[in-house]
């Protein structure tokens, strides 16, 4: 089996930040706080982000320099899945709205550069 290149974690991240923002188009905290398919959903996407940038630094360790709040991004994935009881979705809704934009354009600027190989 073939290993993966950085691309690879790197669509799976952009994918998931675009759903991210497509699911919570058009809605506000309220919203969000009340439609548990849409948290569902969007905590799934951020499980993915998570993962994916966890995966991808085992394997290309020099991406490090791309995502320097990598720790902080796996932390809140460890956050979800294992926290599940106690996720507050205004910490969710403040990530999605203030940090997940900036990481999905980095993302989307590096997969065009096409410099993660």
């Amino acid at each position: 089996m073939r290993q993966p290149d950085a691309r690879t974690f790197l669509f799976d991240v952009l994918r998931a930040c675009q759903n991210i923002i497509g699911f919570t188009s058009g809605l506000n905290l309220e919203d969000y706080a009340a439609d548990v398919k849409t948290r569902s959903a969007v905590e799934r996407q951020f499980e993915i982000v998570g993962e994916a940038i966890g995966q991808m630094l085992k394997l290309f360790p020099e991406m490090q320099e791309e995502f320097p709040e990598a720790s902080r991004i796996i932390s809140f994935r460890n956050y979800l899945i294992h926290g599940y009881a106690s996720v507050s979705n205004e910490v969710v809704w403040g990530i999605l709205q203030g940090d997940l934009p900036a990481l999905a354009d980095r993302v989307a600027e590096l997969l065009a550069r096409g410099e993660a190989s």
